[in-house]
């Protein structure tokens, strides 16, 4: 799929991975509405780095969990740019809580995870459907987490989360198929600021050291390098379709992670 021209919508997109993909799509001739829900000034600058690369943007407001506002988002994306192409499924959101506190999450801290997680990606799917199906070569990515596939991750509710969107990806691409292709990327350890804010310092840098230390590759993977990967599923995998992709340097094909 040649990206130049084609038009891109990145929920989540004011930092961290979402920022990144949007800059990568960009950097391939891919206009891009740029999502935020709460960041606008983060969004503002995701925006205008990939302006810069001589592509058009637009910054637009959008709760996933709420679906009028995701068809909001998909009617701005149509009427800036004529099409849409692409939809990144990157919105996301977590509760920091150790596996063993069974007590630290409720029914309500599960909802709220479910609702973005995978009821957002659902929504957005659904409200951009249309637009994507116009398209000559469209794509879906929706952003997993190796949690999806062990179970270890931020919180039991955010791994479940994981696992049902990546189920949900499978169900879409073969309800959206041929037209829309729909695949899911799983990141291991993604080393940035918003993990270390949510683990803290000491955890953070010890959990970094310990999936280095496990990894074939000897790294873990950063916004950037998830970036890269999604870029090259959508720009060049077009016979791909309904997979789950790991982005974690290896670190998956040992056996015993680690656990908080």
């Amino acid at each position: 799929m040649e990206l130049n021209d084609t038009a891109a919508i990145v929920t989540g997109a004011s930092s961290g991975i979402g920022a990144a993909v949007a800059e990568a799509l960009a950097a391939r001739g891919c206009n891009v509405a740029v999502n935020y829900n709460a960041n606008r000034e983060g969004a503002e600058k995701t925006a205008a780095r990939c302006g810069a690369l001589g592509v058009k943007t637009i910054v637009c407001q959008a709760d996933v969990a709420d679906d009028d506002d995701c068809r909001k988002l998909a009617a701005a994306a149509m009427e800036a740019f004529g099409r849409t192409d692409v939809l990144i499924n990157n919105a996301g959101t977590t509760k920091f809580c150790n596996h063993n506190d069974l007590d630290g999450l409720d029914r309500k801290d599960f909802l709220d995870i479910y609702d973005i997680n995978v009821v957002g990606a659902y929504q957005m799917t659904r409200a951009a459907a249309g637009a994507l199906k116009q398209a000559p070569a469209a794509h879906i990515v929706n952003m997993g987490s190796i949690a999806a596939l062990t179970g270890v991750g931020s919180s039991i509710a955010y791994a479940a989360s994981k696992g049902a969107l990546v189920t949900m990806t499978l169900s879409l691409a073969r309800v959206l198929g041929p037209t829309i292709r729909v695949n899911a990327v799983c990141p291991g350890f993604v080393a940035g600021a918003w993990l270390r804010k949510g683990l803290g310092d000491k955890v953070y840098e010890a959990m970094k050291a310990h999936y280095e230390s496990i990894a074939p590759l000897g790294k873990t993977a950063t916004p950037g390098t998830v970036a890269e990967t999604v870029a090259a599923l959508v720009g060049g995998m077009d016979w791909t379709t309904g997979e789950t992709i790991i982005i974690d340097g290896g670190s998956h094909l040992h056996t015993a992670p680690m656990r908080r």
